[in-house]
């Protein structure tokens, strides 16, 4: 059996700056970037602070992506635990971020980044009791 070890998720982004804001939402942080201004593109490594071994790579191409696809469903998506599911989307909405699919379980939401990047959000431990108005909200889009 040959060895293999995680390394990364890329994910293609129109507006980089765009698409590190809603990253930072979530609660990532750079942990690297590489420019090539012969290639034209910029990779930005994006990870939870307590785990730089699990990025997200953001790449940014200068002159378009004409290859990215409307819709990035056929990806899946990402997915991160927090600690508290209320407190995370309650964040995530106050700073614009649409809220696909509530968390009326009190255990997983999904939103979408900028790019159309689907991201799940699944809380740690035990699911929380539901709560509104998360209880009562149905989905909005796709997620």
């Amino acid at each position: 059996m040959m060895g293999l070890k995680y390394l990364h998720t890329m994910v293609r982004v129109l507006d980089l700056d765009k698409s590190i804001a809603f990253y930072e939402l979530l609660g990532l942080r750079e942990t690297r970037r590489h420019v090539n201004d012969k290639g034209r593109f910029t990779l930005v490594f994006m990870a939870p602070p307590d785990q730089p071994e699990c990025p997200v790579e953001l790449t940014y191409n200068w002159d378009g992506d004409s290859a990215l696809p409307s819709d990035s469903r056929h990806f899946g998506h990402l997915a991160y635990m927090v600690d508290d599911i209320y407190a995370a989307c309650a964040h995530l909405a106050a700073n614009g971020v649409v809220i696909n699919r509530p968390p009326r379980d009190g255990h997983m939401a999904f939103v979408r980044s900028p790019d159309n990047v689907s991201i799940e959000l699944i809380q740690k431990g035990d699911n929380l009791a539901p709560a509104e108005p998360w209880a009562s909200m149905g989905n909005t889009g796709h997620w």
